[in-house]
């Protein structure tokens, strides 16, 4: 009965106080989730610019929170659950509302489907990855892989009509309904998808690459000021790219484990 009781206060008190350290990484989810929520405001007052720039603020805060975390080991069920949302937020629902703004609302009976598709597939994909928490370990050749498009890639290429329209003005086909409704459709399909898609959570640089990789860091970080729709555009079709090459890497990465075997 004792030892009961000693639970119980121990609970009470850690329902009084809570470490900063667990805290530090919601705070930067909830940044996360005012930059999806303004791009809303910005797509629905068509400045599509700043809607786009707080959808990629959203992207850098959602890298940032997941390291934040791990780095303070301050990792929580409510975090995790936290995240799911402000991704739904930043990366399903504000893009698809900017696509909406943009040029979808002048597409007769399809052009909201489009934007409810891209956002449903998007809560599907991370109702998925949340489930796969809790699944048993995947082999080895899964570590440099997700299954599907991420959720900050997948914004990223739904809104890649926008940012190429802002750099290539002359083009009138970035405008076109069907064609930017073939995008949405073929994102929200790779986000449910099981096609494996590079990750970089779980590689490593070699020293030598290090200077390098900050010079190409800073030089980059210096173009997105100076051409940022050309930068960013590019980093998203560089990126499209990757996806067929990381589907050879896998397949090859397994084909290679299945020998071991």
């Amino acid at each position: 009965m004792e030892n009961i009781n000693a639970k119980i206060q121990l609970s009470k008190q850690k329902l009084k106080s809570l470490p900063i350290r667990k805290i530090i990484p919601n705070i930067v989810t909830m940044l996360a989730v005012c930059a999806g929520i303004t791009s809303i405001k910005y797509s629905i007052s068509a400045h599509f610019s700043k809607a786009i720039v707080c959808i990629f603020l959203a992207a850098f805060f959602d890298m940032l929170d997941g390291r934040v975390a791990r780095m303070l080991k301050g990792s929580t069920k409510f975090g995790a659950e936290l995240d799911s949302l402000s991704d739904f937020v930043s990366f399903g629902v504000a893009p698809a509302i900017l696509m909406y703004q943009w040029t979808l609302f002048d597409f007769p009976r399809f052009g909201w489907f489009f934007c409810l598709l891209f956002a449903i597939c998007m809560s599907m994909r991370l109702a998925r990855f949340n489930t796969m928490l809790e699944d048993a370990p995947q082999p080895p050749y899964w570590n440099n892989f997700f299954t599907g498009v991420p959720a900050p890639a997948a914004a990223a290429l739904g809104i890649l009509p926008v940012m190429l329209s802002f750099e290539f003005k002359g083009c009138e086909f970035l405008h076109n309904d069907w064609f930017c409704g073939a995008v949405m459709f073929i994102v929200a399909m790779l986000m449910i998808s099981r096609i494996p898609t590079v990750s970089t959570k779980h590689m490593k640089v070699p020293t030598y690459m290090v200077a390098p990789l900050f010079v190409m860091v800073v030089f980059g970080a210096t173009l997105v000021f100076s051409q940022p729709w050309l930068v960013l555009s590019s980093i998203t079709i560089l990126y499209a790219v990757t996806i067929p090459l990381g589907v050879y890497c896998f397949l090859k990465g397994k084909k290679a484990y299945n020998t071991k075997i």
